[in-house]
């Protein structure tokens, strides 16, 4: 494991499949180091609502990557894989295998096959964005994106404003199109074997467990730590209120809707959610080994034995 090229274990799937469960019994035979690859457990401020390894599980279990982020970090795929890519370095020269863990299939493919490299923004290149979407709308910026970069604008919903205002943002920071960008070569963030494990369980079972998962968060705490937040000034359209749940009970929060309307909107969006996943798993991700099932120990042998042999080829 102290070689230059290290061996990395990926545990993927849908949410509530039980990647987390599996990555912990992996590190736990292998004595290794489970990497956070879940972009909602990176935010620090909910713990609960991402369902985040608790403090016992962490201490039990060298875990890096979770809770890093502050609530206004806006994190991208790129930065993610060098912050993982350092991980799995540190891990592997200490002799614990590296697992990454989660379901943001772009950390993934950030990480795995590599993104072409951008520079970074400057700040005041944002804030105007944000000021022009708010002064002419979606649809007028759409139009002007659309005759700055029409390969990209051809693909974005006009009411899409992350990715609308990324890609303004990249034209205007760096006076070419994001979609040019794009086509430039992959940029590794570190040099690694993989051995990919997936978990695809029956939608229904990724139904009911992300509805069960949803009740227990709230009756641990979850409504309590969005009220936190909310009345830590944190504003709505701030990136940690992408967390599934988070809008829908700030909305509660705020009398909006009543609870439960608010838990009614979470679990649908964390169904949404769980099918785009699953979407992108099946169709860009290779797996070494690939379970329709959602984790449980009689899995152990098999994944035990695959990575063994992996690990020391």
């Amino acid at each position: 494991m102290t070689d230059l090229k290290p061996k990395v274990i990926v545990i993927a799937g849908p949410t509530a499949s039980g990647k987390s469960a599996l990555a912990s019994a992996i590190a736990r035979e292998f004595t290794g180091t489970v990497i956070n690859a879940d972009s909602q457990q990176c935010y620090a401020d909910l713990p609960i609502l991402t369902a985040r390894p608790t403090a016992a599980e962490m201490a039990a279990i060298p875990h890096r990557l979770f809770g890093d982020l502050g609530p206004l970090v806006k994190d991208a795929a790129p930065a993610w894989a060098k912050r993982a890519a350092n991980a799995i370095t540190a891990a592997s020269f200490a002799g614990s295998p590296p697992i990454v863990v989660g379901g943001t299939g772009l950390y993934l493919q950030a990480l795995m096959d590599g993104m072409p490299a951008m520079p970074p923004i400057d700040p005041a290149v944002r804030d105007a964005a944000r000021a022009l979407l708010d002064e002419i709308g979606h649809a007028a910026l759409h139009t002007r994106l659309a005759e700055r970069d029409p390969l990209i604008a051809a693909r974005l919903k006009v009411g899409d404003t992350q990715r609308l205002l990324r890609a303004w943002e990249v034209v205007e920071g760096t006076g070419r199109p994001l979609s040019a960008w794009q086509q430039d070569d992959p940029c590794r963030p570190v040099v690694a074997d993989y051995h990919a494990v997936l978990l695809m369980p029956p939608r229904d079972e990724t139904v009911a467990a992300g509805d069960a998962r949803f009740d227990a968060m709230l009756a641990g705490g979850a409504l309590d730590e969005v009220a936190a937040l909310v009345g830590s000034g944190v504003p709505a359209d701030a990136p940690v209120m992408r967390v599934l749940g988070a809008r829908p009970l700030a909305r509660h929060l705020a009398g909006e809707t009543d609870l439960e309307g608010a838990v009614t909107l979470a679990k649908t969006a964390t169904r949404q959610y769980a099918k785009r996943q699953a979407t992108w798993f099946r169709n860009q991700l290779f797996a070494n080994s690939t379970y329709f099932t959602k984790y449980s120990e009689s899995l152990c042998d098999e994944v035990f034995s695959k990575i063994r042999c992996f690990l020391l080829t």
